[in-house]
């Protein structure tokens, strides 16, 4: 159990009204009787004070109030210090929390900060950058990109934006070595996946785990449109048992330590969901047991 908890919200992720969640946390936090402290994420990623307040005052666990980007940005920031990580999802598709069965009702997630045990979980980068959940390349990044712009944010926007761009999507030279081979290929996107899915329960790497070591590498092959759909609803129901059947729709699936994709076009790039910049060169690696994750 978390003798003081560090609480970091990020004020618009997500749809909800921060105020009301951050009221209820505190209200449980004085009946549950956890010394506890509100903060407000830093977007630079440099956590000075906090870095120091770790340090000075023994802190264990900070949990982080946000989405897979907050996530993404706070771990990264802390995650050479002896603390633990809890998340209270609330962003718009919660994907580590989702693939980590952390519930995404805040009141049990808060719980579960409180009094669950940490574990080991992966994460990879992606040209240095760290990435704790899912990158993508293509398609999927131009969405992230375009639902960043958004005043109004959540499930709904991110359906429209998706759809959107699904009728406009384009497919991109890629070229993917490693262990010594080399595969080319016209494709509409390349996920790279830690956890097993995009979020909101759209599971994209059924076999993809956050404490095997590996990164799951889906790629989406060029095809008509309709074929991208019966794909990936195949990929989402079936997993391995339909291998066969992703051949024939030509997605292909790799289970990776690290790979570099060439990029010649310089398709779009996202790093758990928040838009990155491009490069002709992609060099993504992972990063076993990055940090310590209460689930």
């Amino acid at each position: 159990m978390a003798s003081r908890l560090v609480l970091l919200m990020n004020p618009i992720s997500g749809v909800s009204d921060k105020a009301g969640l951050r009221e209820m946390l505190r209200e449980n936090l004085e009946q549950m009787q956890v010394d506890h402290e509100f903060l407000t994420t830093d977007p630079s990623g440099a956590y000075t004070e906090l870095r120091q307040k770790i340090r000075d005052d023994g802190i264990r666990r900070v949990a982080i109030i946000g989405g897979d980007g907050t996530v993404s940005h706070v771990v990264n920031a802390l995650r050479d210090l002896p603390v633990e990580f809890a998340v209270i999802p609330a962003g718009s598709g919660n994907g580590l929390a989702r693939a980590a069965n952390i519930p995404t009702d805040p009141l049990r997630a808060l719980e579960l900060a409180v009094q669950g045990n940490a574990a080991p979980t992966d994460a990879f980068t992606i040209n240095g950058r760290f990435s704790c959940m899912l990158s993508g390349i293509g398609f999927d990044a131009q969405v992230a990109h375009d639902f960043a712009k958004m005043k109004k944010r959540g499930l709904w926007t991110y359906v429209r934006i998706s759809v959107a761009n699904f009728f406009d999507a384009v497919e991109y030279p890629f070229t993917l070595r490693f262990k010594g081979k080399e595969i080319s290929t016209d494709a509409f996107f390349i996920a790279v996946a830690n956890g097993n899915q995009f979020g909101n329960n759209f599971t994209i790497a059924p076999r993809a785990s956050l404490h095997d070591g590996l990164l799951d590498i889906i790629v989406v092959q060029k095809m008509s449109k309709l074929q991208v759909l019966m794909s990936v609803f195949y990929q989402m129901k079936y997993g391995e048992v339909q291998k066969e059947k992703f051949r024939k729709e030509r997605i292909l699936y790799y289970q990776l330590s690290e790979l570099e994709i060439l990029n010649p076009r310089l398709a779009p790039v996202h790093v758990d969901g928040d838009p990155a910049g491009t490069a002709a060169v992609l060099s993504v690696k992972a990063i076993p047991q990055a940090f310590m994750l209460v689930h």
